[in-house]
């Protein structure tokens, strides 16, 4: 690409222009010029975007089309820096409403340009900040908040508190912040969300180097916010919460703390636990674990000190992670063997790895609004576009391997890719076909890698049963020892265990999480009755499957979170406790929407489920919903507990 002046004005020659809009992601370029030059001329008609193409590459457009969007694209760029690039106008609903409506190929709602308004966000202001102060409606009251953890839910929730001037305290079992972008450092470690989705809505990055970020880029984001918005001051480091008990009168809460082996009780008013769901290993239940002789570790504990080169190497668990280590494990080792349980299925994502292209970055980093697009753009393709196809269809009979006619459609359009990749390998392509419905289980990105991985010589896909660990390595159902040098568990976390290890007492004695017994519920996955001031992010019923990502849900979360203090400042109350019919009558609706979906509905093993089979992970509606449902606090939900 052409040079381009890095300082304003941006002095750009035409060769240039042409050169960046060339590799442009040119829907959400036309949306960026259309909204910063209001001319709605560029998003007319015959560039109508058609909402069942919207995952096909530049939006289902045309050859001819998209060098019609170019041509206009270079237009535009050329007639704002001929004018010297004038300031756009702040996004207004009633400004972004044509454009939305193109984009989505159909008529939002009022509620939905609300959403979207605040997903695109402004780099002038924070649609989501709290519009109050603690001060001010609650002059002269002390209210202490707890936050647990101080990864991305727990460092988004102490920032919106410090907003409000409410007085918190973060306690994080780690020396940094982060959470899993800490602790996961296994190499390959990256984000299955385009990078543009993962950060927050008022915080967004324009300088993302790749199109799905990596680990450390990932955790240098989250350090970034921590240091720029002074919450380093305010998290106590190398500290666990051992426990958490209510016990009434004006701090109702008292924790258990230990640091430097020393342990504490502290009291505050109310308590965010912000510790997830994917932080605690799980390994598998096998006979004989802890035997092996030679170094084991999990994928989220990676041992760095262990030299694989010229090693024999067994890897159990072929999920997400260990898809994305198993590559560069398989470059290094000698002999890997990949123990698979069940075959994923795999999205072809062709710039997985991939940096976004010179010119693209430019118009990102430097086009105002441009990456505020691109984000909305991403944001609607992904948030509802695929969950159609994950309905269950009671009428259809797809012998266990689909839920749905489109359902049906996914299944034929996924197990193509996995045929174009294995075609030449039919005796691999029998074995990584899975036989249950597409998005039963989380979907894998893949750009070729897993099929050339287990293509490799020094590479073996094994299939049979593990009867026994060994020290000396792995027996099979057959009989057969495979015997190696290092054992690598890729098994994932657990992930229905929620709080865990805490130990958390509420009124009349009520403890979590024994009282869910394996079966963690919560309203709006956030509270739980005789839990007074309690509240959990990425809760029960909160993971994402097929749409969005997680930030969204914690920014939701956060959100609700702050109104209900907002109530409970702004009316005098000392606490509030959810009613348990209310949250009985809202889990009801929860579970009978998950088992009316693709991960419900079928009996395939996934950490989407607890150990009675119970969906206690997911989310089985829109995203709109669980906006509109977090938007308020409804009184009638609870009831005031006097301390």
């Amino acid at each position: 690409m052409a040079a381009a002046d890095e300082t304003p004005p941006y002095t750009i020659s035409d060769q240039a222009l042409s050169d960046m809009v060339a590799v442009a992601d040119l829907p959400s370029l036309l949306a960026t010029l259309a909204h910063v030059s209001g001319d709605q001329g560029l998003i007319g008609p015959d560039l109508r975007l058609d909402a069942t193409k919207h995952h096909e590459p530049q939006g289902g457009w045309t050859p001819a089309q998209q060098e019609q969007a170019r041509t206009r694209a270079v237009g535009a760029l050329t007639a704002m820096r001929d004018a010297g690039w004038p300031s756009p106008p702040v996004p207004t609903a009633q400004s972004v409403r044509p454009i939305i409506e193109w984009m989505m190929d159909t008529e939002p709602s009022h509620d939905h340009v609300a959403l979207l308004l605040e997903e695109l966000g402004d780099p002038a202001r924070d649609l989501r900040a709290p519009t109050w102060r603690a001060a001010d409606i609650a002059p002269g009251r002390q209210f202490r908040v707890a936050v647990i953890g101080a990864g991305m839910s727990g460092l988004l929730a102490a920032y919106r508190l410090r907003q409000a001037g409410i007085d918190v305290e973060v306690f994080e079992k780690n020396s940094d912040v982060g959470g899993t972008w800490l602790e996961n450092t296994y190499p390959g470690c990256r984000v299955d969300v385009a990078s543009h989705l993962y950060c927050y809505s008022f915080a967004q990055r324009d300088d993302w180097p790749q199109h799905f970020s990596t680990q450390p880029e990932l955790l240098d984001y989250f350090r970034k916010f921590a240091a720029d918005h002074d919450l380093l001051s305010s998290v106590r480091f190398a500290t666990t919460v051992d426990a958490m008990t209510w016990d009434g009168g004006d701090e109702p809460w008292t924790l258990e703390v230990t640091s430097d082996g020393r342990t504490s009780r502290e009291r505050f008013h109310a308590v965010i636990s912000a510790t997830g769901q994917l932080n605690r290993p799980k390994y598998p239940d096998i006979p004989g674990f802890g035997t092996f002789a030679g170094p084991a570790f999990h994928s989220a504990e990676w041992n760095h000190d262990i030299d694989l080169d010229a090693k024999r190497v067994a890897v159990i668990g072929t999920g997400a992670s260990a898809a994305q280590f198993i590559p560069i494990v398989a470059e290094q080792a000698a002999q890997v063997l990949v123990m698979q349980r069940t075959a994923n299925w795999l999205a072809p994502t062709l710039d997985y790895h991939d940096d976004f292209p010179e010119g693209q970055r430019w118009l990102l980093n430097h086009l105002p609004y441009c990456s505020q697009w691109y984000r909305f753009w991403l944001f609607w393709r992904y948030a509802e576009g695929m969950l159609p196809a994950c309905h269950v269809d009671p009428e259809w009979d797809g012998q266990g391997h689909s839920v749905s006619a489109l359902n049906e459609q996914m299944r034929l359009m996924l197990g193509m890719y996995l045929g174009l990749c294995f075609g030449d390998r039919p005796d691999l392509l029998a074995q990584v076909m899975p036989d249950y419905p597409p998005a039963a289980k989380r979907i894998l990105r893949d750009n070729g890698i897993w099929a050339a991985t287990l293509k490799r010589d020094n590479v073996q896909l094994i299939t049979d049963h593990i009867t026994a660990i060994e020290p000396s390595g792995l027996r099979m159902a057959d009989g057969m020892l495979h015997e190696i040098d290092v054992l690598i568990y890729g098994t994932g976390f657990q992930a229905s265990k929620f709080l865990t290890p805490m130990h958390v007492t509420g009124r009349n004695g009520a403890r979590l999480p024994e009282r869910w017994n394996g079966n963690a519920r919560a309203y709006l996955g956030i509270v739980v009755p005789e839990f007074p001031n309690f509240f959990m992010l990425y809760g029960p019923n909160t993971n994402i499957v097929v749409n969005g990502s997680i930030i969204y849900f914690s920014e939701c979360e956060v959100h609700y979170v702050m109104q209900y203090l907002r109530h409970v400042l702004g009316t005098g109350e000392g606490a509030l406790s959810c009613k348990q019919d209310v949250h009985d009558a809202y889990n009801v609706r929860i579970d009978e929407g998950n088992k009316m979906m693709a991960w419900g509905a079928s009996d395939v093993n996934s950490w989407y489920k607890s150990a009675s089979g119970r969906v206690a992970q997911n989310w089985p509606f829109s995203l709109l919903e669980y906006w509109q449902q977090t938007r308020d606090v409804n009184p009638d939900d609870y009831e005031v507990i006097v301390a």
